[in-house]
């Protein structure tokens, strides 16, 4: 029990370069991006840092207008997470000069949702980023995982 007690208070876990490098991670969001052979092309997304996070949100506030006046702010959600799945995406990369100008607009938001301009496919990018971030992770989740290291 004391040995047991001794690893669980053993900080050098949490010492820099001791995590586990994050993979990336490849999942397909649509039936309808195949290459050449018909095989369907997964996007590739990579977790992104708690510190792009918080920027994210930053640049998510909107203002909360009551009788023509502003009186606080708070997080567009959707936005706010559309920037995170646009962050998150290496593969197709919604920033990328090429995608920008084909689908006229410079907002990858916009071209996210004009590449994946069916619903669901929308909806499954954004609940993958939410996977891929952690953001889906339930304490349950953490100690099953934990359970079958």
């Amino acid at each position: 029990m004391a040995e047991n007690q001794e690893q669980v208070l053993d900080l050098s876990f949490f010492m820099p370069g001791k995590a586990e490098v994050v993979e990336e991670v490849k999942a397909p969001i649509s039936t309808r991006f195949k290459d050449k052979a018909g095989n369907l092309i997964p996007f590739v997304f990579k977790p992104i840092s708690t510190e792009r996070v918080d920027e994210i949100e930053k640049m998510s506030m909107r203002n909360i207008v009551r009788k023509n006046r502003v009186v606080g702010k708070e997080v567009d959600q959707s936005r706010f997470m559309a920037r995170i799945a646009v962050e998150t995406t290496v593969y197709p990369n919604f920033k990328a000069e090429e995608l920008r100008k084909a689908y006229k607009t410079e907002d990858p938001v916009e071209v996210a949702k004009k590449v994946l301009h069916v619903a669901g496919e929308y909806s499954e990018w954004i609940s993958k980023v939410s996977d891929v971030n952690g953001f889906d992770q339930s304490v349950e989740d953490l100690e099953e995982t934990a359970k079958n290291l």
